[in-house]
């Protein structure tokens, strides 16, 4: 299983590996929306993308998670433009292997572009198609209405629900939503994505 950073280019969106440089640009997209005050999820403040940052770029050095910077692609120029967010492999099984994606999240005005849908293709195409993994795992707040939503868009199926799982950022207890995509699954995920990744957006 390859776990080496790499970046995975799409025709509106690249994965760059993360890095400490990425600070500006990412506090910028987490500011378009001001998207840590959304109770549901877990994006960084400006004053806590450092610190995130370097939490992520730890876990990828004890082999537990592989992060990326979201890069909008110009559509006229075809180069990658502003960063709009970030995305990541994590709890990763090296031995079965298998991954989850998630921690991701993109910035106000780049939500329903069809970027986030083309961030996934790519990393599940990678997962499956480069790691081998025989299933990828998604994992949501229950009352996250618009990213389980999206997750069954995906043609991911709900494996179950773990009840009082972890704490959120204000000290409740948090139901979270688990759902995969199974190796065999794939080739009808891929073909549903590639068709919404054709229309225009």
């Amino acid at each position: 299983m390859n776990l080496l950073p790499t970046t995975l280019r799409g025709t509106r969106v690249v994965l760059e590996p993360l890095a400490a440089g990425h600070h500006d640009g990412l506090v910028a997209a987490a500011q378009d929306g001001e998207l840590w005050n959304l109770w549901y999820t877990s994006v960084p403040t400006p004053d806590g993308m450092e610190k995130e940052i370097e939490r992520r770029l730890t876990l990828q050095d004890r082999g537990s998670m592989l992060p990326f910077t979201t890069r909008r692609i110009d559509q006229k120029t075809g180069e990658p433009a502003a960063i709009i967010g970030m995305t990541t492999y994590m709890n990763i099984d090296q031995d079965t292997p298998r991954v989850e994606i998630g921690s991701t999240w993109n910035a106000a005005s780049a939500q329903r572009s069809g970027t986030n849908t083309e961030s996934k293709y790519l990393l599940l195409r990678h997962a499956f198609e480069l790691f081998g993994c025989p299933a990828v795992e998604f994992r949501t707040h229950w009352l996250n209405h618009q990213s389980r939503e999206a997750i069954l868009r995906l043609g991911a199926k709900q494996d179950g629900v773990l009840r009082s799982h972890s704490r959120t950022k204000n000290g409740t207890l948090r139901d979270t939503a688990v759902y995969s995509i199974l190796e065999h699954e794939w080739p009808m995920v891929r073909d549903n994505l590639l068709h919404r990744m054709s229309r225009p957006h």
